[in-house]
């Protein structure tokens, strides 16, 4: 069976990494542009991308990421698919006149295959349901980490891309829901472990961090959501910054519409005193989770 890392379908030209010792080294402020959308693409028929060919889907992302307040230097996607993803890269670079690099890990299933994306309108395969990093520069190192997960259902991972020339390690997830279907033991135990492994994979000595996706949990300072999933985020906290909480408030907007209503379950964190502004686009109808993005000023 395919190995782990060969399962990435990535469009790159991998660079040696650059690890520095300590903490980055005094410099200008960086600017920096990030955005997270669950595309809602994959497998689900009530949203508007489900079906959609890859060309369709690579327009709608580039049509959130160049139509939103804040110009995104990294994407973050989630339930994206990973034959779109060169779809995605031109469609990017046509829209922003830059050159973009463009990588998609899939989800696997209980057996370790690819979990597959349902086929477009005209039958025709999309890739497998993806976590995607796109990143706005011409060479990126991407690279993919297993987290654990429940055997009987669908192993996740975190893709990480390393901006060196900015020392930003960016990396997108998308972790278990905590339902019975997913990770149904008592306290739902495997989100917590997710949530453990993204923080251990996202800080890399040298880099500013900076990760985030669909983490399938409530804030800890929301008024929704499971107890369970508010104690799996929080450790995210310590010693990072969410976009869109206010001082110690860990809460922020709502991001997922669903059955139960209206809540927050897509997260952007960035080093301490680092987020400038935070945005999320509820005038988004293609999927049921709302684009959250963040303007970052890295400093020092």
């Amino acid at each position: 069976m395919p190995s782990f890392r060969a399962r990435m379908v990535v469009r790159a030209i991998l660079a040696p990494v650059l690890t520095l010792a300590g903490a980055p080294a005094p410099a200008a402020a960086t600017g920096l542009g990030v955005l997270t959308w669950n595309t809602c693409a994959a497998t689900n028929p009530a949203c508007r991308l489900y079906r959609a060919d890859t060309g369709e889907l690579a327009r709608a992302v580039t049509g959130v990421a160049a139509g939103g307040p804040i110009r995104p230097d990294v994407i973050l996607l989630q339930e994206f698919c990973s034959g779109a993803s060169h779809d995605l890269e031109r469609e990017l670079e046509a829209r922003t006149g830059r050159p973009w690099t463009v990588g998609s890990w899939s989800l696997l299933d209980a057996s370790g295959e690819p979990y597959p994306c349902h086929p477009d309108r005209q039958g025709r395969p999309r890739g497998a349901q993806s976590v995607t990093v796109a990143v706005a520069r011409p060479h990126a190192v991407l690279r993919a980490h297993p987290l654990p997960s429940p055997p009987w259902y669908a192993r996740r991972g975190v893709l990480c891309a390393t901006l060196a020339d900015v020392r930003v390690h960016a990396c997108g997830t998308h972790l278990s829901a905590g339902t019975a279907y997913d990770d149904r033991q008592p306290g739902a135990p495997y989100r917590a472990k997710q949530v453990r492994r993204l923080l251990d994979v996202a800080v890399r000595p040298g880099h500013w961090a900076v990760f985030g996706g669909d983490l399938n949990a409530a804030p800890p300072g929301s008024r929704t959501g499971s107890a369970a999933g508010k104690r799996a985020v929080a450790p995210a906290y310590r010693g990072h910054q969410e976009c869109d909480q206010r001082g110690r408030e860990r809460s922020g907007r709502w991001t997922h519409t669903g059955r139960g209503g209206r809540k927050k379950l897509d997260y952007l964190f960035a080093p301490p005193g680092s987020v400038r502004r935070c945005h999320v686009d509820h005038r988004t109808t293609l999927s049921d989770h709302q684009p959250l993005s963040a303007e970052l000023i890295l400093r020092g």
